[in-house]
């Protein structure tokens, strides 16, 4: 029988039609549209293959860690380019690069095709073994899980690596890492460069200075500031003397109680400032990204330079990127292998 005009649809079949619908939108059409809006990775150019020395020791390999973050892979590109430009046995850096979920596999398959010879491992690192602890900081970056993987590092190299160099993704190595990678520990867990004009009350609360069992933390040594971007690990050592734990309780203090405000820098500074090996401030020109707030244009430092870091909140790529580069950012953009910057001498034709 014909439905004449009148007639009304039943409530439950256009339920049921707008039901499936949804289903019908949510797995097939959006998905297709997502992956057609969806920003393709960044390009890189493929960086030239550097050779060995004739006096280069096979074998003799020199440990490097990073962080492998699609927000700082840019930045990874140009620091890696960097020590391989500078060292006279390339051959012989390996890259132990740890990163978070999904994100590792494309940033290491960028790598791979811009850096065809590099020996590189890729280590996986838990993210939820740290997000829990983590206090909110004076800026968002700081707050990020793989900001605080330094922490773990030695947990997820392999145990044949012994000492490693620990380096932040916005630095560049203007000389030979191996001259870095040398230098006496004598007996320290950590080496690094120091920097005891800096007022190191600064980094606490007052809520840490005004508690008596707290502001004792320090008796006995001699703090001075150091930047955790930059440094020289004895990895054994730091196993051995269990300084992940040390670090993980001082941050488990900070939940409970508010001592500082940067990131992953205090704690460190709790458990080893005064007790790491101190070396030459030629390894770690900090600070060129400005402060944690506005990251204004700073100055080189006096001094010769073996190490550039662009610390706090501005960073070269996009300032440059921005038209509004600061003087010591044109020190960055030569190793810059982004396909879309005119700033780096491997230019394609």
């Amino acid at each position: 029988m014909a439905v004449s005009p009148t007639s009304t649809t039943n409530p439950s079949s256009l339920f049921i039609i707008s039901f499936v619908f949804l289903i019908l939108f949510f797995f097939f059409v959006l998905p297709t549209a997502s992956a057609s809006l969806r920003l393709p990775p960044p390009a890189f150019r493929e960086a030239p293959a550097f050779r060995n020395a004739e006096d280069c020791t096979a074998g003799d390999a020199v440990h490097i860690a990073m962080t492998l973050d699609s927000n700082y892979l840019r930045g990874t590109m140009a620091v890696v380019l960097s020590v391989l430009q500078h060292t006279s046995c390339p051959a012989n850096i390996a890259f132990h690069f740890l990163a978070a979920g999904a994100d590792g596999e494309p940033s290491a398959a960028a790598l791979r095709a811009a850096f065809p010879y590099l020996i590189f491992h890729v280590h996986r690192f838990d993210s939820g073994r740290v997000r829990g602890r983590i206090s909110r900081s004076i800026r968002l970056a700081l707050d990020q899980p793989l900001n605080y993987a330094r922490i773990y590092l030695v947990d997820a190299l392999p145990r044949a690596v012994r000492r490693v160099i620990y380096l932040d993704s916005d630095v560049v190595v203007v000389d030979d890492i191996r001259a870095l990678w040398g230098v006496d520990l004598r007996g320290r867990v950590v080496a690094a460069p120091e920097y005891c004009h800096a007022n190191f009350t600064e980094y606490f609360t007052e809520a840490f200075w005004g508690d008596p069992a707290l502001a004792k933390t320090f008796k006995g040594r001699r703090p001075c500031y150091f930047n955790t971007g930059v440094m020289v690990m004895d990895v054994e050592r730091w196993r051995r003397g269990g300084y992940t734990r040390m670090v993980e309780n001082w941050m488990a203090v900070q939940k409970r109680k508010r001592i500082y405000q940067l990131g992953s820098l205090p704690p460190f500074l709790l458990v080893l400032a005064g007790e790491i090996e101190a070396v030459d401030h030629r390894w770690n020109q900090h600070g060129l990204g400005g402060d944690n707030v506005e990251g204004r244009c700073r100055d080189l430092h006096p001094g010769p330079v073996s190490l550039l870091h662009w610390s706090g909140k501005g960073k070269p790529w996009l300032r440059l990127d921005s038209r509004k580069p600061c003087a010591v950012d044109h020190l960055w953009a030569p190793y810059d292998l982004y396909k879309s910057s005119s700033s780096s001498p491997y230019l394609e034709n």
